[in-house]
Formats: C-alpha cells, structure tokens, sequence
C-alpha cells in the first residue's frame, strides 16, 4: 500500500476560534455556499462527536456522486479535528481511505492559519494523478473561501 499526500493552507483575518467554529458548521454551511461541490451532507450515524458519519452527495462541479466520511479527534481546546472518507466513488477504485487532519494556529497578525493535510491512502501503488490532486487543491482553496465569506455575511453567528 502506497500513500500520496497534499497540503493545503489559507490564512484568515478571523480567530482560530471563529475559524474553527465555521468548520464545525461545515455540514450545514458548505451545502449551501458551494452547491456545485457539495450537494448534501447528510449526517447517519451520530452527533457530530467523534465517530460521527456523514454522507457526501456531490454536486455538478465535481467527478464524484458521493462519500461517507468518519469523524475522528476534535480537539477544541487545540482547534484541531480529523476525519476519514472511507466509502464512496471519491475513492476512485484506487484507494482505500482518505485522511484529513486539520489544525488552525494564530498568526503574527493577529488572526489564523488554517493548515490542512490531506493523506491518500492507495490499495496497491496506483495513486491519484496529479491534476486529481490540483483539482483538490482548488476545490479546498475555492470552498475556504466561500466557508469565510459566509462568516463575514453572518457576524452575529460567527
């Protein structure tokens, strides 16, 4: 078994709390600020605490119709969490999990970084292509943004 891995990180004006705090959201929030990724999020097993599972339905942007992920470690206090995509066509035939570790720290100015590592975890030694992992990377990078612009739209919340 083979791994592939990708970083991705986004600096924000906002807290790590606050930032956090729109992630814990993310079900509800993302559906509606980038419907063409993310269709639904349907929660089927669960609270939304550790081992919490989740049903993705994507939308029209992506190459994928669906993926149930696992909620694994939140840490509030550190504002960090995890979570597995282990069943779904976003595994793409060719890998068996696909593990997110998040940790947002404060930067110099005040406000944080959101860091994220995203680990592939291959059946055998095939691996997403690169432009899979780029295309990722862009569908991370343009749904952070929108997750931040709901934030500033919604002050009383976040």
């Amino acid at each position: 078994m083979s791994t592939v891995s990708i970083e991705v990180e986004f600096t924000s004006p906002f807290s790590r709390e606050t930032v956090f705090k729109v992630f814990c959201d993310f079900h509800t929030i993302a559906p509606e600020v980038n419907p063409q990724v993310f269709k639904s999020i349907e929660t089927i097993e669960g609270d939304g605490g550790v081992g919490t599972i989740r049903l993705f339905t994507f939308g029209d942007g992506v190459p994928f119709t669906s993926g149930k992920y696992k909620q694994g470690m939140i840490d509030a206090t550190n504002f960090s969490y995890n979570y597995s995509y282990f069943e779904g066509d976003n595994l793409m035939g060719i890998l068996n999990s696909i593990d997110h570790y998040v940790n947002i720290v404060p930067s110099p100015d005040g406000g944080s970084v959101f860091k994220q590592t995203v680990i592939y975890n291959c059946k055998g030694d095939e691996k997403p292509s690169t432009d899979i992992l780029n295309f990722e990377k862009e569908l991370y990078e343009k749904t952070y943004k929108a997750l931040e612009a709901y934030a500033v739209a919604h002050p009383e919340t976040y």
